[in-house]
């Protein structure tokens, strides 16, 4: 199932760069306040949701309707617009053009402009058209990690054959996943193996693998002496180190080792120096310990 803020800051406050029409953004979520949240809900996590706030203009424009940023919806659809008039946007779709980012804020204006209970047409992302910051205010996400879909649920999903059937299938796909408190974007999951924990970290990769390759060259990468560095990914431009544990072990289990790790990363990045030969040799070892997500 794994694939893959509360008042908020007002999105004028950020600029983002214009972009070639059509070019493939590498860090679609990189303008929002909590990025690597943003990259979680949509590569790590099975089953979650947030509250949206509409920005102003959007909500003048559609009318107060209450928005929700979910995982996953029924039938993998971008948008749902429901019969008690909130919308639900997924975070976990195929995207239909170089920016994941405009797609989605396509699929939330099209479910806002959707009677409720209608089917919701989404439309091609237009180069040129509103991206999230333009649609809603910018913040940490409020999350909540469901285990189950029973979220999608309302009157007219409820007797819809094809959403029960979907709702069945993501259900049973779904593993235990908790998210942990010693730091954001960090995530414990139990898999029929073994369990995991995965941070997506916050800075730009080429901040994060020298700190990491500190950390590393000093011996800290891992957690306890019960766990194992299994290596890391690159998710939306961002990189997620993952440690292998011990399978029964809980998640609050490891709060205060996480807690640890971060603040051994916080302090690696705060060193400008070059890095030594055995940074460098570490740095290339991490590289080599590159996972693939799917």
């Amino acid at each position: 199932m794994s694939r893959r803020r509360n008042r908020h800051t007002p999105s004028r406050a950020r600029r983002e760069p214009k972009r070639p029409r059509d070019a493939f953004v590498r860090r679609p979520f990189e303008a929002l306040a909590d990025e690597p949240e943003w990259v979680a809900l949509r590569e790590i996590v099975p089953a979650a949701t947030a509250p949206l706030t509409l920005t102003p203009s959007t909500a003048d424009r559609y009318g107060q309707r209450p928005a929700t940023l979910a995982t996953l919806l029924p039938l993998a659809e971008p948008a749902m617009s429901r019969t008690d008039g909130r919308v639900l946007v997924a975070l976990q779709r195929d995207g239909q053009s170089g920016d994941v980012n405009r797609d989605i804020a396509t699929a939330l204006l099209a479910a806002l402009a959707a009677e409720p209970g209608a089917p919701v047409d989404v439309p091609a992302a237009d180069p040129d058209g509103p991206r999230l910051a333009d649609v809603i205010e910018d913040g940490p996400l409020d999350i909540t990690v469901h285990e189950r879909f029973d979220f999608w649920l309302d009157d007219q999903a409820g007797a819809d054959p094809a959403v029960t059937a979907s709702l069945e299938r993501a259900n049973a796909s779904v593993y235990p996943t908790a998210r942990m408190a010693a730091t954001r974007a960090a995530y414990w999951c139990q898999v029929p193996e073994r369990a995991h924990l995965r941070w997506v970290l916050a800075e730009p990769e080429e901040a994060a693998l020298p700190a990491l390759a500190r950390v590393s060259a000093a011996g800290g990468m891992k957690l306890d002496e019960q766990t194992r560095f299994a290596g890391m990914f690159r998710a939306h431009g961002l990189l997620v180190p993952v440690w292998d544990l011990p399978r029964e072990a809980p998640a609050g289990q490891w709060e205060e080792p996480l807690a640890a790790f971060a603040k051994r990363y916080a302090e690696a990045l705060a060193v400008t120096d070059d890095l030594t030969p055995e940074e460098r040799r570490a740095r290339q070892g991490l590289i080599g310990r590159q996972l693939t997500l799917r």
